[in-house]
């Protein structure tokens, strides 16, 4: 059922007069960004009412500007269907309110249905969790997702219920944590180490030339070329003890100031350190393991993914401005893999 509509009056004290239509009304809706009450208005949901008890005037330009004493009536439809199966799939929810939710990913989920994966991913997850709660983004009743994690990659993902928070977060993830407080740290475990204790990695990237489902560090002035800049310090090496100056594997922390595919992943492998278990940069790294001994090799083998986590989120709210952090601890996998590695 269609929601009943919701009555703006334009007053000298709330709405300067001249102000636009959509940011007049977008001000006044916490749910809706602007650029969905801008859609509401195109498609003929706004009527200007002089007064309520008589018909009204439908108004399709967002640019209208509005005068003192006109008041408007907007109605809601309620959002499309997604198309998608919703599935009761078990989430680690780390936080939830009515704009957003942190979860816990594990390995092993992938985040978006895709070709192959049209079931069983965490859209489908939380379509069943969420039900009538998603207000719909962009009109259609639908989780946000604002970033992805790989399958293979555990740790914490935020994802918006509403239309404003997807806005908001989306801004928040496109800048980085440039000009504002987001912060996104992973944990990962890497082949022998990076060349410095600590440093960064600004190599842009683009598609690998060559295997599709790959990405690659490109030139500059490659057409598809994207910055990506990668903030790393080694936290623990790993040697044995035939061999104490060369560690075999390391701990490294990274903090991203961009977010592109495989970027971590990438980026540790143009260092010469790629990722334990990484089945995309880390192939040519497989012969390390047949150097450890026996018992080191099994868990090395065991991993079955690339060993990165996503441990550390942080994000201004979306409608509170307040300041949220997460922690998420290594999952049981990594660490037996850096246990046994630190006593080797």
């Amino acid at each position: 059922m269609t929601e009943p509509p919701k009555i703006l009056e334009a007053e000298a004290e709330a709405a300067d007069e001249n102000d636009r239509l959509d940011r007049f009304l977008a001000s006044r809706l916490a749910d809706l960004s602007r650029t969905r009450v801008q859609d509401l208005i195109r498609q003929g949901h706004l009527i200007r009412q002089d007064q309520l008890s008589r018909g009204g005037e439908t108004i399709r330009d967002p640019k209208y500007r509005v005068k003192q004493g006109e008041r408007f009536a907007l109605t809601l439809p309620p959002p499309e269907p997604s198309g998608l199966r919703a599935q009761e799939i078990e989430l680690d929810i780390v936080y939830e309110d009515d704009q957003l939710l942190v979860i816990d990913k594990p390995a092993g989920l992938v985040v978006h249905p895709g070709a192959g994966n049209q079931d069983g991913t965490l859209v489908n997850a939380l379509l069943a969790h969420c039900g009538s709660e998603l207000s719909g983004i962009g009109g259609v009743a639908r989780p946000g997702i604002v970033h992805r994690l790989d399958k293979e990659t555990s740790g914490l993902l935020v994802v918006a219920k509403t239309d404003i928070a997807h806005q908001s977060l989306a801004a928040q993830f496109a800048d980085h944590g440039k000009t504002g407080d987001m912060e996104r740290r992973y944990l990962a475990v890497v082949w022998g180490a990076p060349p410095k204790p600590a440093g960064t990695v600004e190599a842009p990237i683009g598609r690998h030339p060559t295997h599709r489902t790959k990405m690659a560090v490109v030139k500059p002035d490659r057409p598809d070329a994207r910055e990506a800049v990668t903030h790393y310090r080694v936290l623990e090496r790993f040697v044995l003890e035939d061999d104490e100056k060369a560690p075999f594997a390391s701990l490294v922390e990274c903090t991203l100031a961009t977010g592109r595919t495989h970027q971590v992943r990438l980026h540790m492998a143009h260092l010469g350190a790629p990722l334990i278990g990484d089945p995309l940069y880390g192939k040519g790294f497989k012969s390390k393991i047949r150097t450890l001994p026996n018992h080191l090799a099994d868990v090395a083998e065991g991993l079955h993914r690339q060993a990165l986590h996503a441990a550390h989120l942080a994000f201004i709210h979306p409608t509170t401005d307040e300041y949220l952090a997460f922690d998420s601890e290594l999952p049981a996998d990594l660490d037996k893999l850096i246990t046994a590695f630190k006593e080797p």
